[in-house]
């Protein structure tokens, strides 16, 4: 080849990068406008809205799309998070220091304080989880509050029964959600009228794939907790599945302890999300790793494990 060859080999494949480059920012620009829009409309249409928030990309996504929102003025609803008191660390440190940073207001509600004063009956075995009694938590905090709308970070990609839901899910009062009975959307027209005692289940980033959170992600230069990139962490394996060495995991004599370099793909409760073989310590090897990835996102999470229609049936009972 010659050297004028490789000189335009090498503008061509500049040029394709760019092009590639230019499509994805506009691609992003157009999930983020609309993730916009359904907050506005939030704001617009209800008197008392409050964003659910887990500590984990997508809410952290959700809280940078809310200050884009509304700036300069200030978020104009709270933050509450269902704390199952099962959490990895990391994540309940990086949710103090990001409300302290961004001047937000953060309501906390525990699992644990539910199990006390309503006498729940936990989980027993090598699955336990408290991750069902979050729904009791989670009402009885709608209910407290008066909150007409929660806002999450729940996406179509994640679960078919998520994908059932509308950006505007309506929710009965007793927080329950029937997917035979939802309403139409037609175009950026979001209908938010309810009767008295129900509320509604908002899902601004609902389009949304994994990759295009990543990708928003990157590009809007959001920080995350440590759990999402590789790091040295004392595991053990189950089922082919990684789980953390922690207290508030069960572990069976036999299931023996090693370090391992790992990440976290989703970050829930501590007993119920697996980690995953990782050596993608930055968002690009994250982006790729997920690029070539050929399990689903949620492939880590032993509570939708459990049955062909575990998450439905969860959120038929109020769970988010």
């Amino acid at each position: 080849m010659s050297e004028l060859d490789a000189g335009g080999g090498k503008t061509l494949k500049k040029n394709v990068a760019y092009t590639i480059k230019t499509e994805e920012m506009k691609y992003l620009d157009e999930l983020e406008n609309e993730s916009i829009h359904i907050m506005r409309e939030v704001a617009a249409q209800f008197d008392n809205p409050v964003l659910l928030f887990s500590g984990g990309k997508d809410s952290i996504t959700l809280v940078h799309l809310a200050i884009k929102a509304f700036y300069p003025a200030k978020v104009p609803f709270k933050l509450m998070h269902v704390d199952t008191g099962h959490n990895f660390p990391e994540t309940i440190q990086f949710r103090d220091q990001l409300v302290k940073d961004l001047g937000l207001d953060l309501i906390v509600r525990y699992v644990e304080d539910s199990i006390r004063e309503k006498n729940l009956v936990e989980d027993q075995g090598k699955y336990a989880s408290r991750n069902k009694l979050q729904t009791v938590t989670l009402l009885d905090g709608i209910e407290e509050h008066g909150f007409d709308a929660c806002i999450g970070g729940a996406r179509r990609d994640e679960e078919k029964a998520r994908a059932k839901e509308r950006v505007f899910s309506v929710r009965d009062d007793f927080g329950q959600w029937d997917a035979r009975n939802q309403r139409p959307e037609l175009f950026d027209m979001y209908n938010g009228r309810i009767n008295k005692g129900e509320n509604v289940r908002v899902f601004p980033i609902s389009n949304w794939t994994e990759l295009d959170v990543w990708n928003y992600i990157r590009r809007e230069k959001i920080e995350l907790p440590s759990v999402y990139f590789s790091h040295k962490r004392n595991v053990f394996m189950r089922d082919g599945l990684i789980w953390s060495e922690s207290p508030f995991v069960f572990r069976n004599e036999e299931e023996t302890v090693i370090e391992k370099v790992v990440r976290f793909r989703t970050v829930g409760d501590m007993t119920c999300t697996a980690a995953v073989d990782s050596m993608a310590d930055d968002l690009d090897s994250v982006i790729e790793e997920i690029e070539a990835a050929e399990i689903s996102e949620r492939g880590a999470r032993i509570d939708d494990m459990r049955s062909e229609a575990a998450m439905e049936e969860r959120k038929e009972e109020g769970y988010f």
